[in-house]
């Protein structure tokens, strides 16, 4: 387990599956904002491959968010869109909404750039959220990611167009926290 100073990311547990299910993804307005593609149903007990992860892919490493203090499951974290060549990915988490306002999402990226940076030895980092999703513009850039762009109207989200915002972090600018 990787562990930051609240929470820690670990591997998907098959009894994660129904939790994230059903707090996360079957929530159509928290899904239609985390996901890139329409909100869908999804069969209960499908190979969903937001839940169950696939050991064998190379280009995304999907972790659950757990608290340190008890294990309680706290949400997802995800490093995707990893390429080997030019030494960059993405960053994408979900927490529950039992675990939304406690700064788990600060810990959560700094994990993620301890995880990409001295683990994976990456040299770029990106995120993109919506304009409006203050919560992790604040976590990106308490981890000393830099706004980057506005990519306008990019993101149709439950009947309107929505700004998307880019952040940023090279390895040479991140400041490891020492409690990861």
């Amino acid at each position: 387990m990787l562990r930051g100073g609240e929470v820690g990311l670990r591997a998907r547990h098959e009894e994660d599956i129904p939790i994230l299910r059903a707090e996360l993804y079957d929530d159509v307005v928290n899904s239609s904002r985390a996901e890139s593609k329409p909100w869908r149903p999804v069969t209960p007990g499908s190979n969903d491959p937001r839940l169950v992860v696939d050991d064998k892919e190379q280009g995304s490493v999907q972790f659950s968010v757990v608290e340190l203090d008890g294990g309680t499951l706290a949400g997802t974290a995800t490093l995707w869109g990893i390429d080997n060549h030019h030494r960059s990915a993405h960053i994408g988490l979900g927490l529950l909404p039992s675990a939304r306002g406690k700064g788990y999402g600060t810990d959560v990226v700094a994990v993620l750039c301890h995880y990409g940076f001295n683990v994976r030895g990456l040299q770029r980092l990106q995120i993109e959220t919506l304009s409006d999703n203050t919560a992790m513009l604040r976590s990106a850039e308490r981890n000393g990611f830099v706004r980057e762009g506005v990519l306008r109207s990019a993101a149709w989200v439950m009947g309107e167009f929505l700004d998307q915002v880019l952040l940023g972090l090279l390895v040479q600018d991140w400041k490891q926290d020492s409690k990861v």
